[in-house]
């Protein structure tokens, strides 16, 4: 009996930790995580139609590393431009307002020296879009962790001379940006 114990204590302590032990899961990519804001572009002239936005090039602002995005086919790629009816931009965790410098017709000018780059310009029509909003972390699971979603989302632009942004509208009332199954805002130009 003594032998007994012996054996099936430790076994028995064994088999309540190893059934206590979840796996280590690895967060598969189907796994939604922190939304990026979608943005669908729309013609003013007729609102139920998208509108490409032509040489668009899309820079987040506020940081010292300035980062140039533009997003085609779902996918963001960097330093670029792109002909875009729908834009996918990433928003701050760490805080409560996003800023983007959006664009249109944008080109470098080589001021007629092409092999001199120090004297390169950018140019086309700039519209700056802010994004406030409430950040909520939301437990995904043990292995993907936490993500954040978006609420009381508010998106502007700063009128100027010549604003290529004619107006913009959330798409449901409260806006909130959990999920990138739909377009959150559009901006007819």
């Amino acid at each position: 009996m003594k032998y007994f114990k012996i054996l099936v204590i430790p076994l028995l302590l064994i088999s309540v930790i190893s059934i206590s032990c979840e796996r280590d899961d690895i967060c598969p990519d189907s796994t939604p995580t922190t939304p990026r804001l979608i943005i669908d572009f729309l013609d003013t002239n007729n609102e139920d139609n998208n509108k490409n936005v032509v040489n668009l090039l899309i820079i987040g602002t506020g940081n010292e590393n300035t980062l140039s995005v533009f997003v085609e086919n779902d996918e963001i790629n960097y330093n670029g431009t792109a002909n875009l009816s729908t834009a996918y931009l990433p928003l701050k965790t760490d805080e409560n307002t996003t800023q983007y410098s959006l664009i249109k017709d944008f080109s470098i000018n080589d001021a007629g020296t092409p092999d001199d780059t120090s004297d390169d310009f950018a140019e086309g029509n700039e519209d700056i879009i802010t994004i406030n909003y409430s950040r909520k972390e939301v437990y995904v699971s043990r292995a993907c962790g936490y993500k954040t979603i978006f609420e009381n989302v508010t998106l502007t632009f700063e009128p100027d001379t010549d604003n290529w942004i004619k107006a913009r509208q959330p798409l449901n009332d409260n806006q909130s940006i959990e999920d990138e199954t739909t377009a959150h805002f559009s901006i007819s130009h």
